[in-house]
């Protein structure tokens, strides 16, 4: 006759545990997995000094707070799907409209005009911008603004030749800020257009196909005309 000590029985619910685990291939055990342990402990538990039922009760309630934390993350990934798919169909929006994004080339738009805008560090004296053919290199235009403070510094071209308007040809936009110190070269962004939207790779996030600019992340658009 075997007899089976509480020590017996206590390795038995550990190897349960770790049996469990392996199968799994993981250390986190599943609501089923909870339910097989507690089984096993309560079979292989010392019958002189049983389960107390605050100890049960406890077990219980953990048990509880496992099925409630994986319907809640059921619940967050079902209302994460959601924003993506409301967050691609307000970007939708934006299709044939023109966005603000880092580049160094602008098409005009339908008015005849180029806009864009460009970020000071510090104040300059003077910020000169220049609009020039992208397949030539020649100097279609050049204007100078005056003094500008630290920030952000709007620029336009609204008197594009007509030509270059209807055959949408690209121009290439370099801004510099000049002071006594001699002239800096700046990182412009111009408005273009999106022409479609999609999402990314995870679904997590919207993408714009922005004309001569590639895919932006819908996010990092902060104006747009």
């Amino acid at each position: 006759m075997t007899t089976t000590t509480p020590v017996d029985r206590s390795y038995a619910a550990g190897l349960a545990m770790k049996t469990a685990t392996q199968a799994k291939g993981s250390s986190n055990l599943g609501q089923e997995d909870f339910l097989k342990l507690l089984t096993t402990q309560l079979q292989n538990q010392d019958p002189f000094q049983p389960m107390e039922n605050g100890e049960f009760l406890a077990q219980m309630a953990q048990f509880s707070t496992v099925s409630g934390i994986e319907q809640l993350n059921g619940t967050l990934s079902g209302i994460g799907e959601g924003l993506g798919s409301f967050r691609t169909a307000t970007a939708a929006s934006l299709i044939g409209r023109s966005v603000l994004v880092p580049g160094t080339l602008a098409r005009a738009d339908e008015a005849g005009g180029v806009h864009g805008a460009a970020t000071l560090t510090d104040p300059a004296e003077a910020v000169v911008v220049t609009y020039s053919h992208s397949v030539t290199g020649q100097l279609l235009h050049s204007q100078t603004l005056g003094p500008q403070k630290a920030g952000q510094v709007n620029f336009g071209w609204d008197e594009v030749p007509a030509s270059l308007v209807s055959s949408r040809v690209p121009l290439r936009v370099s801004v510099s800020a000049a002071n006594a110190d001699g002239s800096v070269p700046l990182a412009p962004s111009v408005y273009a257009r999106v022409l479609s939207v999609g999402s990314t790779t995870d679904g997590r996030g919207t993408l714009l196909e922005v004309e001569d600019q590639g895919r932006v992340p819908a996010e990092s658009v902060t104006s747009f005309r």
